[in-house]
């Protein structure tokens, strides 16, 4: 399993290995531009809040890491990055962690990095399922001291992994039984593949508090297994599913019409703080990134913040940009489709 982590982190670090066929759809949208803000660019209030947690900008540092060795420092500098910064962390997986005893990082020490930081800890569907499932969430929340619990959904990337679960059956369940369990909430997450509005209907009627669509046109983590497979027949069978899901625009407007007043994670191919204000715009309370910080986050806390700022900075451009002075005044502002080169109109 540890192996397995590892090769994950090498696909995920070259971007042409882990390639969706699709896009994220934010492409199709642009903002009607205000020329004249009547506001001050430093004064745009960009907080938010998630999972009971004051952040100073509306973004999450999305799971990337798991059980690979490299993931400790990884860990931490994501934590003081997002303590610098007043941003949200979600970790990695932990199975490997409870199931292995191999905890790389996720301990109450990586708390102690940032005290102030909306930390959210991971579990897969699959682990719930059973006596044990509660136990295991339970225990994953603890061992971080996390604010929230994430549990991510990839029904697609296991079917592709040698190894995978495959009897997803009973899963609605297990969620509802540990989301009446637990003391904290319980966020669920897609892994790329993005959440329908019909699925994060079910979940909230299964206790679910915040949902993350993760959607298509980022990291493909059917492309990351095919990379990995070492049989062409397993290699064919994933890689047609590269460019499988809903694009991140589509899942975010789509869950946020059928939940107005769920909390909604954006995350999925985000670019930039203008794709991050796009999404805002189309229904998100936060935008979470992951693959395009992972090569910051192998080198220094520091990079990580000089990484953010940058998405910061757009985003209050943005906002300036729209007259918006705040993240509710950006949710009003003027979007319209845009026309996408190579494209024909019907």
């Amino acid at each position: 399993m540890v192996r397995r982590k590892n090769d994950h982190l090498d696909v995920v670090l070259d971007p042409a290995r882990a390639a969706t066929t699709t896009t994220t759809g934010f492409e199709h949208y642009r903002f009607e531009h205000c020329a004249l803000p009547e506001l001050s660019l430093d004064a745009i209030d960009l907080s938010a809040r998630l999972v009971g947690r004051r952040l100073r900008a509306p973004l999450l540092v999305s799971s990337m890491t798991g059980g690979a060795l490299r993931a400790s420092r990884i860990n931490i500098h994501l934590m003081e990055a997002a303590q610098a910064l007043g941003i949200a962390l979600g970790v990695g997986s932990q199975r490997v962690a409870l199931e292995a005893g191999v905890d790389h990082g996720l301990t109450r020490e990586l708390r102690r990095h940032g005290p102030d930081v909306a930390l959210l800890a991971n579990l897969g569907a699959a682990q719930l399922r059973g006596d044990q499932g509660i136990e295991a969430a339970l225990r994953a929340v603890d061992m971080i001291q996390a604010d929230a619990l994430i549990v991510h959904l990839n029904p697609l990337q296991e079917a592709v992994q040698a190894g995978g679960d495959r009897d997803w059956r009973g899963l609605l369940d297990a969620i509802a039984r540990v989301a009446r369990a637990l003391p904290v909430p319980v966020v669920a997450k897609e892994v790329g593949a993005g959440l329908s509005a019909r699925v994060a209907r079910q979940l909230v009627e299964a206790g679910v508090a915040v949902m993350d669509v993760a959607g298509a046109g980022g990291t493909s983590w059917a492309a990351v297994e095919g990379e990995r497979a070492r049989d062409p027949h397993d290699r064919a069978v994933a890689l047609a599913f590269s460019g499988w899901g809903i694009p991140t625009a589509e899942a975010v407007r789509e869950v946020r019409q059928a939940l107005p007043t769920i909390p909604i994670i954006a995350s999925g191919g985000i670019r930039d703080g203008v794709d991050a204000a796009k999404a805002i715009r189309l229904g998100a309370d936060i935008v979470g990134q992951a693959a395009s910080v992972l090569t910051s986050a192998l080198h220094s806390s520091d990079a990580v913040v000089d990484h953010f700022q940058v998405i910061i900075e757009q985003l209050r451009i943005a906002c300036f940009c729209t007259g918006s002075a705040d993240l509710a005044a950006l949710r009003q502002a003027p979007l319209r489709l845009a026309a996408v080169p190579g494209e024909v109109g019907g």
